[in-house]
């Protein structure tokens, strides 16, 4: 349902500071994949997830959603279909306003286009709203007109999941969406992921530097460097998998070790 063909992208062409962040990428992803990515920093992940949510156009290739050619649709015309979360926790919400006019921006956006957010919502929407809250186990449900600003880093991370999955999204982008968070914040959020991807089997893809969590969460993990998909792993391959097989079949494909101190400090200490 999402397909990446040729998916070229570099950054100050013609320059000194030439860099490939994304070479002739393939991706094709089905229905109800959860892929899990790692890579070194540079290796084109953030720049593959820009790509697909329209942040950035490629210089060569296209992107198809459902059929559909989007390779240089606007950003927030995709944003209906393509939820997506990043590593700051500040961003994704308005710190301004509260938790029920975050919420209600969202809902009305992917439901009727970014033309209707300033819509009135109904008295059933903010008893959604509310149900939706009470499952992150926060006691959001029973704060929703204080402002967003006032939430903790987590708070605003769990909330701003809820948002961008509060109507199903065809694709959902998760960019080390719990890396600037404390270990017992980053797990809740984490199994709230797991939980909301799985209830309302939403086609997923995270980027992470931890490599349990990629060979533990989702369905499929790719690898990346020098802005190739060096390796893609799921199924049976998958499951018999342990951090040192996937370093090893890395290293089998892209010629030479894993080299990024993040990622393998996170295999040592896990």
């Amino acid at each position: 349902m999402l397909r990446l063909k040729g998916v070229t992208k570099t950054f100050l062409a013609g320059t000194v500071n030439e860099r490939h962040a994304l070479s002739s990428v393939d991706l094709e992803v089905t229905d109800g994949d959860f892929c899990t990515i790692v890579g070194s920093n540079g290796a084109g992940k953030s720049t593959l997830f820009n790509v697909i949510a329209g942040t950035l156009y490629p210089d060569q290739g296209y992107v198809e959603l459902d059929g559909e050619d989007i390779t240089f649709m606007a950003e927030h015309a995709r944003a209906r279909r393509i939820g997506r979360l990043f590593q700051d926790p500040l961003l994704g919400t308005a710190p301004h306003m509260s938790i029920q006019e975050n919420l209600s921006v969202a809902y009305l956006r992917a439901q009727h286009g970014v033309g209707h957010v300033f819509s009135r919502i109904s008295r059933a929407d903010k008893s959604l709203f509310r149900e939706q809250l009470s499952r992150l186990d926060m006691g959001l449900e029973d704060r929703m007109g204080q402002p967003v600003g006032l939430l903790s880093g987590g708070q605003r991370q769990a909330l701003t999941l809820l948002m961008a999955t509060i109507v199903v999204p065809r694709v959902l982008l998760l960019d080390e969406h719990t890396a600037a968070l404390d270990p017992a914040t980053a797990d809740k959020v984490l199994a709230l992921t797991r939980e909301i991807v799985s209830e309302r089997d939403i086609t997923c893809l995270m980027i992470t530097h931890n490599m349990h969590q990629a060979l533990d969460m989702g369905t499929r993990t790719l690898m990346m460097e020098g802005g190739r998909v060096i390796l893609d792993v799921s199924g049976a391959e998958r499951e018999g998998m342990g951090v040192d097989d996937l370093l090893a079949a890395f290293a089998a494909q892209a010629g030479s070790e894993f080299d990024n101190d993040r990622v393998l400090l996170s295999t040592a200490t896990e």
